[in-house]
């Protein structure tokens, strides 16, 4: 069997609207999980202390940091309890 570079692979996949589409939704949906992590972590707080700041509740952070999807009205409490603009880019 020959081996493909990953790279290659994802790009050959991508030509697949359908596969496109999961892909990027999951994707969006990671790229926020790592930017409240990442924002929270540089805080300094911990998921209590930003749930207490946010009044999101802590399992909700916890899912959100896990890669579960959420709303636009949560991520917006997190932001600005965090100090951070809330940015949402469509294309």
């Amino acid at each position: 069997m020959p081996t493909i570079k990953f790279d290659d692979f994802l790009q050959e996949e991508l030509k697949n609207d359908d596969f496109k589409s999961g892909y990027l939704a999951e994707k969006a949906i990671l790229e926020s999980a790592v930017a409240v992590y990442n924002a929270r972590h540089n805080a300094g707080l911990s998921q209590r202390e930003l749930a207490d700041l946010s009044h999101v509740p802590q399992s909700t952070i916890a899912r959100i940091e896990r890669g579960n999807n959420t709303s636009i009205e949560t991520m917006s409490k997190i932001a600005f309890a965090l100090n951070q603009k809330l940015t949402i880019t469509i294309g």
